[in-house]
């Protein structure tokens, strides 16, 4: 039976990469995955999905306007589709969402989705607000915070790591930078003024050449 998941944590988790795992793992069974990814991220290029380790893969890019269940069905006239993956689904509208619902309902595919739960001030995206409330099974991905807890929240933080309060719940690119911090620490930033600590990746050698799912 076919269920709708979705996959939720805090930035840094290792969300894209489990998705690119999965889409592996189906094809190498012999089975075909069907990729989206938002129009809107273009942080690498449009189209794919690509993790922070390198991997990547195809996607079908999807905007404001995309009909989720209809693209499915255009897809099935060509190829089959075991498995609908979904890339950074808290930009999916409420529509999307139920579309993606339809794709189990309707059509017994299993449905992926993988993205954050809140913005940099704490709020709900609309596609998890719908996620949380309508899939079949949720599981929280985790990650830490620079203070040793779990980290559960995002903040936006200017380069002096003081956090931005007001601006666009969506903003890709740009000289700001997100963070992952538990409640605790959010709270201690985004309402207490509060710097946050910036944890840079450890210097090593050239890295390895990206792979690609391709």
């Amino acid at each position: 039976m076919a269920k709708l998941y979705f996959y939720y944590s805090a930035m840094n988790a290792g969300k894209t990469t489990l998705l690119l795992q999965s889409a592996w793992n189906y094809r190498e069974r012999g089975m075909r995955p069907l990729l989206f990814s938002p129009q809107l991220d273009d942080r690498y290029a449009v189209g794919y999905i690509t993790s922070r380790i390198g991997l990547h893969a195809e996607a079908q890019p999807f905007g404001a306007e995309t009909d989720l269940l209809d693209a499915v069905h255009r897809e099935l006239e060509q190829n089959p589709v075991h498995c609908v993956l979904v890339d950074e689904s808290q930009f999916l509208s409420r529509d999307q969402v139920y579309q993606l619902s339809e794709v189990v309902d309707q059509l017994n595919i299993p449905v992926l989705c993988f993205g954050l739960r809140t913005d940099f001030q704490g709020e709900l995206f609309s596609g998890s607000k719908h996620l949380l409330a309508w899939a079949d099974e949720l599981q929280e991905l985790k990650t830490i915070c620079h203070t040793g807890r779990k980290a559960t929240m995002v903040v936006r933080v200017d380069e002096h790591g003081y956090a931005l309060r007001e601006g666009s719940q969506v903003e890709i690119g740009g000289n700001e930078r997100y963070v992952s911090v538990s409640r605790k620490e959010f709270k201690a930033v985004f309402a207490g003024g509060k710097r946050v600590k910036f944890i840079e990746p450890p210097e090593a050698g050239d890295p390895p050449e990206p792979e690609t799912l391709l």
